[in-house]
């Protein structure tokens, strides 16, 4: 599923939206999320009721470009909000991209963590929240989770020399994959060449970094 992000529901703000990339997808559910970057972006206050437009003033949103200058690092706002009527949320992560020698690179920082868990340091992960599924009826746990996952995150890897993307990603709590509740409703086995369980998800289109 794709989400856009337009300043009204009409068929030219929508196209505008695209023309600029501020566009996210999901796998399904109809998760929400909000990604903006640049240098000042982190002295926002994530509970202020203008984060939205102070981060539109203040920095450039998913799909945009951020060039370098001679401030620190770029900050991002990372923030995702669930589908009331699918699993809660369980982290946030970005996903940074850069080429290295003409080697392509790839690392997943996890940047917000459900439950009141913290990111460790040194691994950039979080603990296990303790999400499970009951695979004999795909009922999901109780009063785990978040509806809401927003922080500020700055790349401790940074390294102004060089060019990278940025994009957001956030994962629900495990549930049921398609196959398992098919087998539930047909009362078989579930198949054994595939997971049982997935983890739904949203991504944001990138933020491009340019030395």
């Amino acid at each position: 599923m794709a989400g856009v992000w337009a300043e009204e529901n009409t068929r030219e703000s929508l196209f505008d939206a695209m023309r600029r990339k501020e566009t996210f997808a999901t796998s399904g559910p109809r998760i929400r999320v909000r990604f903006f970057g640049r240098v000042g972006i982190g002295t926002l206050d994530v509970d202020d009721p203008s984060l939205v437009s102070q981060a539109y003033e203040r920095g450039v949103p998913m799909g945009g470009d951020l060039l370098a200058s001679d401030e620190a690092g770029p900050s991002f706002l990372v923030w995702a909000m669930r589908d009331p009527l699918a699993a809660p949320l369980q982290r946030l992560q970005v996903v940074k991209g850069w080429i290295n020698e003409g080697a392509t690179n790839e690392t997943v920082y996890d940047v917000a963590c459900s439950d009141g868990l913290v990111v460790d340091a040194e691994t950039h992960r979080c603990p296990d929240n303790g999400a499970s599924v009951d695979l004999d009826i795909c009922a999901i746990s109780e009063g785990v989770g978040a509806a809401e996952l927003r922080t500020i995150w700055s790349d401790p890897d940074f390294d102004a020399g060089e060019r990278a993307f940025y994009y957001l990603r956030v994962l629900e709590n495990p549930t049921c994959r398609w196959s398992t509740w098919d087998a539930l409703r047909a009362g078989v086995e579930p198949r054994l060449d595939v997971s049982a369980t997935i983890q739904e998800r949203a991504w944001s289109s990138p933020i491009w970094y340019t030395p």
